[in-house]
């Protein structure tokens, strides 16, 4: 049997969308021709940055007291880097699997969301759909946001992506905080130090101080425990001066009950004991992303719905999780407050991002079918 989003998961892999490298433009040209063929459907662009433009196409339905269904995918993936064995745009097609760059991150679930809208479009419905594309995702997800102030989603809406989840509906994320931290001293010779204040001696003590903080903050019964990556570093000019700056970047995924402020109070406190430790040193630091944790929903209505759809087409019931990661609708949930924005979609998390990405040809026939029965109900 010929399916729609296993030929055209094979199509938009062949379509270069790094980010950063050729961004999403000639993917969303490919997307909205594909979209424009289809009867009755409306399409809107909205660029989001130069040359990165957001797409939507909606269907009307007939009543519109019901939430619209919303399928979010992006059309950007992250660059190739190096250690493929495959060509990662050739979407080659082997024992079950097509492999390359974006195949499971998500140009398969974008496929088979595009798949069901496509044959949603063939008979009138009463629930309103809309498929929306989006940009930069996998940077700082401006695409998402746009889409929020162009009042393309509302809190009362269905909102699904297709992220791969390994088959599970996934529906609470982590929170993501990311911090600058900047340190500054006094500048003198490694040979007379006490002339100087080492602003990279007083980071480490930021590091520290942070990072156990972070291990003793409470755990949440699902989501676990929060965590923090002090992913760059920088600072000092020379191996014989004593650095008179440091910059820091830090990532904190968190849960419940912690938070932005109580992870910045955090921070406040271990740049005060810093200061203590390295005399003479300032610290001070900015807040450069602030997405909030989102909690399952059990009462949610697209929770339900979605359930019902895995259940009528693999027969067995799905499993709801927790999305590790930080996605498009986790976005839209922490902005709008909405309580039907989860995950759900093909493909393997774990395989994202790596030299010879694949996703299994059976978990794009899986959502495919979900998602086609989704859009029924």
């Amino acid at each position: 049997m010929t399916s729609t989003a296993v030929e055209l998961t094979k199509k938009l892999v062949q379509i270069d969308s790094t980010d950063p490298g050729q961004y999403e433009g000639a993917l969303a040209d490919f997307v909205q021709g594909w979209l424009a063929a289809l009867p009755g459907v409306t399409l809107r662009r909205s660029e989001v940055l130069p040359g990165r433009a957001n797409l939507m196409a909606e269907m009307p339905g007939t009543d519109p007291s019901l939430p619209a269904l919303v399928f979010i995918c992006h059309m950007d993936t992250v660059v190739v880097g190096e250690g493929w064995t495959l060509p990662p745009f050739a979407a080659v097609k082997r024992e079950g699997r097509i492999y390359g760059r974006g195949a499971c991150d998500m140009k398969s679930g974008l496929a088979c969301c595009l798949s069901a809208f496509a044959k949603a479009a063939q008979t009138p419905r009463a629930r309103t759909l809309k498929f929306i594309g989006t940009v930069d995702e996998e940077d700082f997800m401006r695409g998402a946001e746009a889409v929020i102030r162009d009042g393309w989603v509302t809190a009362r809406d269905w909102v699904l992506d297709a992220e791969p989840t390994n088959g599970q509906i996934q529906v609470a994320h982590k929170g993501r905080t990311w911090f600058e931290v900047t340190m500054e001293g006094t500048t003198a010779h490694a040979s007379t130090p006490w002339k100087g204040a080492d602003a990279i001696a007083a980071m480490a003590e930021v590091v520290c101080e942070l990072r156990r903080a972070v291990q003793n903050a409470p755990a949440h019964e699902e989501l676990g425990v929060s965590t923090v990556t002090f992913g760059q570093i920088e600072g000092g000019y020379r191996p014989y001066v004593v650095p008179d700056r440091c910059k820091l970047w830090v990532d904190l995924r968190l849960v419940p009950p912690t938070d932005t402020a109580r992870a910045a109070a955090l921070l406040t406190d271990a740049i005060r004991r810093a200061e203590q430790a390295v005399p003479g040193v300032h610290g001070s630091f900015a807040i450069t992303g602030d997405r909030p944790a989102i909690e399952r929903d059990d009462a949610s209505p697209l929770l339900a719905a979605l359930r019902q759809s895995v259940q009528e087409t693999t027969g067995r019931q799905a499993v709801v999780g927790c999305f590790p990661g930080y996605t498009d609708t986790a976005v839209v949930a922490g902005t709008l407050h909405g309580h039907s924005c989860m995950s759900y979609g093909p493909g393997n998390l774990e395989l994202a991002h790596k030299p010879d990405e694949w996703v299994a040809i059976e978990d794009i026939l899986r959502c495919e079918a979900v998602f086609s029965r989704l859009t029924e109900l």
